[in-house]
């Protein structure tokens, strides 16, 4: 039986919600609850991939207490009382009725794939999310669809999985054949998440579209879907140690927390049917697998390209002597809120503890396995692993996880500040060998009438054959070249008027967008369509201000889900409704956003971010950001790690009343 898809041959050569109380840092794990001393386990009494069993009376409720007094570099002794079962608050939603009766992800999708609809059913849009597409339709029709009595324009969104970013020079130019034989604008889009992703795919496309993926070696399995998402890890191919075991690590937690289902190469790839009925169920996963999705990213203090506390589950290499020896942990981060919905938010991941590097798969899987049998089924709003960390208390899921590992978890080791990089331009990697970071707009490759980006990157990835790597600021890097084939890439380039980055200003240089519309049918307003103008105007404004060369990066969204990390931005733009979005300003690795003002025309957002901006210009100290800024001068006493829904002391009223503008800020306020 096939496990994973043929790609892994490839690998193998604010008051916040009560729970947790005040938890604020200054550096990574400067935290005011002191990390715990070590939690030496007993052998486990069930592995991490059965959940423990459950008492039919009902479970005894959590201890809520102060923490114990200890030093920072000890761990609290545990008396075994670990996370009860959540009692249910209604039956479970219909995502979970659907996996329940998917047949290990089979559903009805062979039968989908061959109707004369354009579209498909509801239990089998769910299901097909683990096998990496999203049903959508052409916003920008719908009127005209609805005003002539047509049919949306139905198509999907296909994610290829791409562990640490990183592809061959054959698989980057067989994606980009594909681009142009199935997507609609013959584009390829590059994630956060490291992903290149397939816009516009037609139903009677979906097949040839997954079996060429797999062909080179790549997979969409479990690209979407309610499992481990993919690995995300610091793109950079330095050749130092540590980095070079996080691009090793990457492919092996990707095997490990791959779904177990013959039903992908069944229905894609042509592989004999099984019997469902006599398949076992996903060893780790189970039948319903997650509550939600689960991602997982791995980081080092000095390049946290990957913005590692807005992960599930935080992974932060510990480094001595050029030796990667083990990892800090943190729980229960990531992006997505409800719009006026104080009990929603963002959040950054708890420190738990360390291990010794070579327990990091099994104790990934651990976690998973408690947010598995601990996560909400009953309301996907509130089934994230960050809603069991933060309202069921880390001490809690601290002993689950000591309960289940058959290893020691240690003190969290203190760390300096995490440092994000971008890596544009030319760089040594350290071995003799040379790579070079390509900015894109929005993680959009395309061409355009304007610029021939797409053809020009083929062209370049076609006279070097370099390594790729997209990174999670949506650029792609050409690695592992001579100085010589380096040159040659960029002569390809700048034949194409194509910039690597380095001259851009730092604004268009961290820039961030998501798709938004007209594909994605939770965005309530323009996102990567308006971002040029967006930062045209805002670039303009900088320049005044005499700041165009100041490090400052701006994140826009069409909804609150935060999918380019907008909480984590020192600007983010939150879309509200057409044409208006929320600002939220001084973010961080290690800091999320407040409010700022609600509800603002896209013509306005410069006007109401004048005041903070000419404070900063001229009020700064020296290399000081606009989110340190802010929140030296500006911020609230709320926790820097959690980023509620509630809209009630928006940040423009602190920064109007020591500024001119404050009768031009009140004359807009709402």
């Amino acid at each position: 039986m096939y496990t994973v898809s043929l790609f892994m041959h490839a690998l193998s050569t604010q008051g916040g919600p009560a729970g947790t109380g005040e938890w604020r840092r200054d550096g990574v794990g400067d935290a005011d609850e002191s990390p715990p001393e070590h939690c030496e386990s007993a052998p486990p009494e069930h592995s991490e991939s059965s959940p423990p069993a459950r008492s039919e009376s009902s479970p005894p409720e959590l201890r809520e207490s102060s923490p114990p007094e200890r030093s920072e570099s000890s761990l609290p002794e545990h008396d075994g009382v670990a996370l009860a079962p959540l009692a249910n608050k209604s039956s479970p939603s219909s995502a979970e009725a659907a996996k329940a009766a998917s047949r290990h992800l089979r559903a009805h999708l062979a039968e989908a794939l061959v109707d004369a609809s354009p579209k498909m059913e509801e239990d089998e849009v769910q299901v097909l999310k683990f096998h990496g597409a999203y049903q959508q339709d052409d916003r920008d029709w719908r009127e005209a669809a609805k005003s002539t009595g047509g049919e949306r324009a139905y198509s999907f969104m296909v994610r290829v999985k791409v562990p640490g970013g990183m592809l061959s020079a054959a698989q980057y130019l067989a994606m980009d054949r594909l681009a142009d034989e199935v997507v609609r604008g013959r584009s390829l889009r590059v994630t956060t998440r490291q992903n290149f992703q397939l816009h516009g795919v037609l139903k009677t496309d979906l097949v040839r579209t997954i079996r060429v993926v797999n062909e080179c070696l790549l997979t969409t399995l479990s690209g979407c879907g309610d499992v481990e998402r993919n690995i995300v890890a610091p793109p950079a191919p330095l050749a130092d140690a540590a980095h070079a075991s996080l691009r090793a690590l990457a492919g092996e937690l990707t095997a490990a927390l791959a779904p177990s289902t013959n039903a992908y190469h069944e229905i894609w790839l042509g592989a004999q049917k099984v019997d469902s009925s006599e398949e076992p169920a996903d060893p780790l996963y189970g039948e319903t697998y997650l509550p939600r999705k689960f991602k997982t990213g791995l980081a080092l203090p000095d390049d946290d390209a990957v913005e590692v506390l807005d992960q599930d589950c935080a992974l932060i290499g510990l480094v001595a002597r050029d030796r990667l020896y083990g990892f800090n942990i943190a729980l229960g981060g990531g992006g997505g809120l409800t719009h006026r919905k104080p009990d929603s938010y963002a959040r950054l991941a708890t420190p738990l503890g360390s291990i010794d590097a070579e327990h990091v798969v099994e104790a990934v899987r651990i976690v998973a396995g408690i947010f598995r049998d601990f996560g909400d089924r009953t309301d996907r709003k509130h089934a994230r692993l960050k809603h069991v960390v933060e309202e069921r208390g880390i001490d809690a899921v601290r002993a689950e996880f000591c309960r289940r590992a058959a290893f020691p978890l240690r003190p969290w080791v203190k760390l300096p500040p995490l440092q994000r990089k971008l890596w544009l331009g030319r760089h040594e990697q350290g071995d003799g060998r040379v790579f070079i970071g390509v900015a894109l707009s929005a993680g959009r490759i395309a061409d355009t009438p304007a610029l021939r980006l797409k053809t020009a990157l083929a062209a370049a990835v076609r006279a070097v054959m370099p390594n790729i790597v997209l990174t999670p600021q949506q650029n792609i890097l050409f690695t592992d070249m001579t100085p010589q084939d380096a040159d040659r890439l960029e002569s390809v380039l700048h034949a194409y008027r194509i910039e690597t980055g380095a001259g851009l200003t730092p604004l268009r240089q961290q820039a961030l967008a998501c798709p938004a519309l007209p594909t994605c049918g939770l965005a309530l307003a323009e996102a990567e369509r308006v971002a040029p103008d967006v930062l045209d105007e805002l670039e303009r404004e900088l320049m005044r201000l005499g700041r165009a060369r100041a490090p400052l990066d701006l994140r826009i969204t069409g909804c609150a889900n935060g999918c380019v990390r907008t909480y984590n931005a020192e600007i983010g733009l939150v879309g509200r409704k057409p044409g208006h979005y929320d600002i939220y300003v001084g973010g961080g690795p290690e800091h999320l956003a407040e409010i700022y003002a609600e509800v603002v025309s896209q013509e306005a957002v410069v006007l109401w971010l004048r005041p903070l901006l000419e404070c900063w210009a001229s009020e700064s100290l020296q290399d000081e950001g606009l989110g340190s800024f802010y929140r030296r001068r500006f911020g609230s006493s709320r926790r820097a790690d959690l980023c509620t829904g509630a809209k009630d002391d928006p940040a423009w009223k602190r920064v109007a009343a020591s500024s001119r503008d404050e009768p031009v800020m009140a004359a807009h306020s709402r």
